[in-house]
């Protein structure tokens, strides 16, 4: 994979490049809550057009159907991208159109632009291959270069992820590197114990990582919605809990594995619930109660895992030498359900494992709740790209920068 410093090497200046970053940011309207991914693209944006390249910043935001929506503008993301340069970011309102092809024809050399969300394209999504390579062509015609440097988007295969380097001569940008680098570090030679934290809602999501980490994990802690599903699965009752019934055969089939390999499956002693899930936007006072993870009232939801569940997993964390978090341990947006979140960060921080954050609400967690993002060894900007390399599977965007 020919990396950003080679393609530097040989001159950029005078060239338009065209960075394909990941800028997938939170919006509360037009309001950024978390710039995290804009700040990770940075470096590689920064180093071109200290080099002279005419940068071209594109990326995706949300998921809309293929035509133009102003909810998803990547007007914002352009606008805090301009201010953590401290430059002038010119921004095109559509893709490949007229606004595009002009905004790119004004690029002056070390000066960046930002085109509109890929996805207002069909062609950007499309299954098609046909369509796909359309827009790729259409993209193509924007640039000269190509730099991958949106990692929480190669495990799709999108035109501008998997079609477009094929197109003109390409590299990897500092973040995949980074990025790449860490998760060898997760599947190649590992330092143990390995534990690995899972959270979030769907267990679902979660299955293939789970799978293979069964081959490779020491321990394995599960809290967030998640881990209903796998108390279900135990005969417990869950009460109104998120739960996906059709799960839970492969759940205990997990758990008969976990236990025939040695693997420590670490699941809740106790956990926060309440009649009704919070009110995100008021932050009101929920006044969740705390009870054992085998009683939970039929009427309750449980939303947090509750104090002994954080003493038990800070203690499991302790001794750890790496340890990968993908997924909060409740709703932690809401300050009532945020503990064990940050329990599990605290741990983490007071810990001397190589630690690795992966996945959009995992990393937004740790930013919102206070904690200094150098305090861990890694923070990643792609949840499902790192399950998705974490289950070895294949990911489009990286195997199209390979020479």
């Amino acid at each position: 994979m020919k990396t950003i410093d080679q393609l530097l090497a040989e001159g950029v200046a005078g060239k338009r490049v065209f960075v394909r970053a990941d800028l997938n940011v939170p919006l509360d309207g037009a309001r950024i809550t978390d710039d995290g991914r804009i700040r990770a693209v940075l470096p590689t944006v920064t180093k071109l057009a200290e080099a002279g390249a005419r940068v071209v910043v594109a990326s995706h935001l949300g998921r809309p159907k293929g035509a133009p929506d102003p909810a998803f503008s990547l007007a914002p993301a352009a606008a805090r991208l301009g201010e953590l340069l401290g430059a002038d970011v010119a921004f095109a309102t559509d893709t490949v159109g007229e606004s595009a092809k002009a905004v790119v024809a004004g690029l002056a050399d070390g000066h960046v632009a930002v085109i509109e969300n890929l996805r207002f394209n069909p062609g950007e999504t499309s299954k098609d291959d046909a369509e796909r390579g359309a827009f790729a062509d259409q993209l193509a015609g924007l640039a000269d270069l190509y730099v991958g440097d949106g990692f929480g988007a190669v495990h799709r295969k999108h035109a501008s992820v998997y079609d477009l380097p094929a197109r003109l001569p390409h590299a990897a940008g500092y973040l995949i590197a980074t990025e790449v680098a860490v998760l060898k570090k997760l599947t190649e030679d590992v330092k143990r114990p390995y534990v690995v934290v899972l959270g979030g809602a769907k267990v679902s999501d979660k299955l293939g990582v789970i799978d293979h980490l069964l081959e490779k994990a020491d321990r394995i802690l599960i809290g967030g919605g998640m881990a209903y599903t796998f108390l279900k699965a135990q005969g417990y009752e869950v009460g109104i809990s998120l739960l996906q019934e059709d799960q839970i055969p492969t759940v205990r089939e997990y758990l008969e594995r976990a236990k025939a390999k040695g693997v420590e499956f670490v699941l809740p002693l106790d956990v926060l619930v309440s009649p009704e899930f919070p009110d995100l936007k008021t932050k009101a006072p929920a006044n969740p109660s705390v009870v054992a993870a085998d009683a939970i009232p039929a009427d309750q939801e449980g939303l947090d895992i509750g104090p002994e569940t954080r003493k038990l997993y800070a203690s499991k964390l302790a001794d750890a030498a790496t340890v990968f978090w993908n997924g909060p341990m409740g709703v932690f947006e809401h300050p009532d359900y945020a503990e064990g979140t940050r329990a599990v960060a605290q741990a983490l921080v007071d810990s001397p494992a190589f630690s690795v954050v992966g996945g959009g609400d995992s990393a937004a967690a740790v930013r919102i709740l206070g904690f200094d993002e150098k305090a861990f060894g890694h923070i990643s900007t792609g949840g499902g790209a790192s399950l998705e390399y974490l289950e070895g599977k294949t990911l489009p965007g990286l195997a199209a920068l390979e020479d």
